[in-house]
């Protein structure tokens, strides 16, 4: 297939893939095909040289790991989560938001036992408070975790917070930030030795059309 000799490019399902490709086009890596809708997942544009394919957001760093992918848009997040082993070329200044601690409005750490805390991300949450000296019960939820503290299964929880609007509406509130996330441009590390040229012009170009 042609596409051997393109860079392939793993764009995040949803609002944050849509708005990367929106970037690439004005980048000069437009992909007209990629626009009619439709069940298909592979487009290629051989006149700008590259493929684009859509997967799940947290399956972007998958592919590109394991060299499915050249290049790829994934969220701070995902990186901090699971350290896949990616170049990470540059902040793409999108998909902004916080990954912080919550509980309820009442909340007080009782330190007279673990901190109970409910998360998706196990890794950040248990790094975070291994850098304080916390003894922590880590409780792995895969979705709605603002239901934990409210029901008593945990005293708070390290969820990802963009706007705190559903924070709020469940009488939650941040009770600290861990770090900024925002989308980010990956590499995979043999596709970046062997096509270094190709993928630091696409980063330059997206470098120069980000948001600041």
């Amino acid at each position: 297939m042609s596409n051997k000799k393109m860079i392939q490019i793993a764009l995040p399902k949803g609002r944050l893939g849509d708005k990367v490709y929106e970037m690439l086009d004005k980048a000069g890596y437009s992909c007209p095909e990629i626009l009619e809708g439709g069940r298909k997942l592979i487009f290629e544009s051989p006149e700008t040289g590259v493929c684009y394919f859509w997967v799940k957001p947290s399956d972007v760093a998958i592919y590109v790991e394991r060299g499915a992918a050249d290049i790829g848009i994934v969220g701070k997040d995902i990186l901090l989560e699971y350290e896949p082993e990616v170049y990470e070329l540059l902040d793409l200044g999108i998909g902004k938001c916080r990954m912080a601690v919550a509980a309820k409005e009442d909340f007080r750490d009782d330190k007279a036992g673990p901190l109970r805390v409910a998360t998706k991300f196990s890794h950040i949450a248990m790094e975070h408070y291994l850098d304080r000296g916390r003894d922590i019960d880590i409780i792995h939820l895969n979705g709605s975790i603002e239901l934990a503290p409210l029901l008593g299964l945990s005293d708070v929880i390290v969820d990802i917070v963009e706007t705190g609007t559903t924070l709020r509406e469940n009488h939650l509130h941040v009770v600290e930030e861990i770090v900024p996330i925002s989308a980010r441009l990956i590499a995979n590390k043999a596709s970046y030795k062997f096509n270094q040229a190709s993928i630091d012009r696409i980063t330059d170009a997206l470098a120069a059309g980000k948001e600041n």
